[in-house]
C-alpha cells in the first residue's frame, strides 16, 4: 500500500496498449545523465516510438525522446540517444528468450518515480491484429455508454 503512493508516473505509452496485447511486465532502472534526469523529472519524456532490445546480454531503450534540459548549456544530452536499462541477469535472459524464441516485442510502457529513483516498465507484448483493435474499441464504447446510463439512472 505504501509503495503505490510513492510511485509517480512521469510518462506513459498509451499507444502501446492500443497496438499490443501486454503479456508480462518488468521493472527496470535506467542509466541517465544529469540533464536527462532533470528533464524526466519535469515530465519531458516521450515513449511513443520507443522500444526495448536485448543486445550482447544488455537491455537497451531505443528511440525514447527525452527533451533537452532548458538550463543545460553545452552539457546537454542528445534527445534520442540509446539508454541502458538495468535489470537482473535472470530477467534479461527471460526478456531475450521472449523476444527471440517466442517472437514477442519488448515495449517501454511507462516511466515513473519510485523511492526517488527513475524506473521504466518494460512489457513483453504481442502485436494486435486490426480486428482485435476494433473489438477493444467497441468494448470501450459499450462500457462508456453503460457507465453513462447508470449515472443517469442514479440521479
Amino acid at each position: 500500500m505504501a509503495t503505490e503512493k510513492e510511485e509517480k508516473v512521469l510518462a506513459a505509452n498509451r499507444a502501446a496498449f492500443h497496438e499490443y496485447h501486454i503479456l508480462d511486465k518488468y521493472e527496470a532502472g535506467i542509466a541517465l545523465t544529469g540533464t536527462e534526469v532533470k528533464s524526466v523529472l519535469a515530465g519531458r519524456v516521450q515513449l511513443k516510438e520507443g522500444y526495448v532490445a536485448v543486445r550482447e546480454g544488455e537491455v537497451w531503450l531505443f528511440n525514447a525522446h527525452i527533451s533537452p534540459y532548458s538550463h543545460g548549456n553545452r552539457e546537454n544530452h542528445e534527445p534520442l540517444r540509446t539508454r541502458k536499462l538495468l535489470l537482473h541477469r535472470r530477467e534479461i535472459e527471460q526478456l531475450d528468450q521472449a523476444a527471440v524464441k517466442q517472437g514477442m516485442t519488448l515495449v517501454a510502457t511507462r516511466v515513473y518515480l519510485k523511492h526517488r529513483r527513475i524506473k521504466v516498465e518494460v512489457a513483453v507484448a504481442r502485436g494486435k491484429k486490426l480486428y482485435d483493435k476494433r473489438e477493444t474499441e467497441l468494448r470501450r464504447t459499450v462500457e462508456r455508454e453503460t457507465r453513462a446510463q447508470l449515472k443517469e439512472r442514479n440521479r
